[in-house]
């Protein structure tokens, strides 16, 4: 049986990418575009804390597979944390991607898991500026992410793009876009899906 779960909150950012064409059909309850799901959201938290644990300014990086549709379930669950945290902030974090009546978005992304690799620390370098912002961890050779607006294939020109999504779990507005590479290899898996679905938004979460 789970612990019990503590009053907590995050506030912040969220950048995250995917292998769906732009737009990500997953985000109008449609499948994935090519049937599955290679995806990562990383998340900056500007203010937060749980049961007492600060955790302000921390990020972590969670994703993974998804064999189908995320909601038909059987899913690869990735975390990597930041080797800046303390002990104290890892545990929460991890506590949370685990789920299991923590609140949302974890809850939704444990409930759909079947396979969890365990955590992993690396230094986590993150760049927020909106449609231009870019991930980079263990200096790019583990995870490398870099967004940029959509352009029109006709004219060429960028495009601006915003989802309104108030019944969202991950955000309620979303700026969408797409990347410019986008790259995950580690050991236990490996992601190439640069050129496809990106995303930059406002977050702020709590529980339970």
């Amino acid at each position: 049986m789970s612990a019990a779960v503590p009053p907590w909150h995050m506030r912040g950012e969220l950048v995250g990418a995917c292998n769906c064409d732009w737009g990500c059909p997953c985000n109008f309850e449609a499948p994935p575009t090519q049937g599955f799901c290679d995806g990562f959201y990383t998340i900056v938290v500007r203010e937060g804390d749980f049961g007492g644990t600060t955790l302000d300014g921390i990020r972590f990086v969670m994703g993974g597979h998804a064999p189908g549709p995320i909601h038909e379930g059987e899913g690869t669950a990735i975390l990597i944390l930041d080797e800046a945290m303390t002990t104290e902030q890892r545990s929460a974090v991890e506590r949370l991607w685990r789920g299991g009546g923590v609140g949302s978005p974890f809850d939704e992304f444990a409930s759909v898991t079947t396979v969890w690799y365990e955590p992993m620390t690396a230094p986590i370098d993150v760049h927020l500026d909106g449609i231009r912002s870019t991930v980079q961890v263990g200096g790019g050779d583990i995870y490398d992410l870099a967004l940029t607006r959509v352009r029109n294939p006709v004219t060429g020109e960028e495009e601006i793009v915003h989802l309104d999504h108030p019944t969202g779990f991950t955000s309620k507005q979303t700026e969408l876009r797409m990347s410019m590479v986008a790259q995950f290899r580690t050991d236990v898996a490996s992601y190439e899906h640069s050129g496809k679905y990106a995303e930059y938004a406002k977050i702020e979460y709590a529980g339970p």
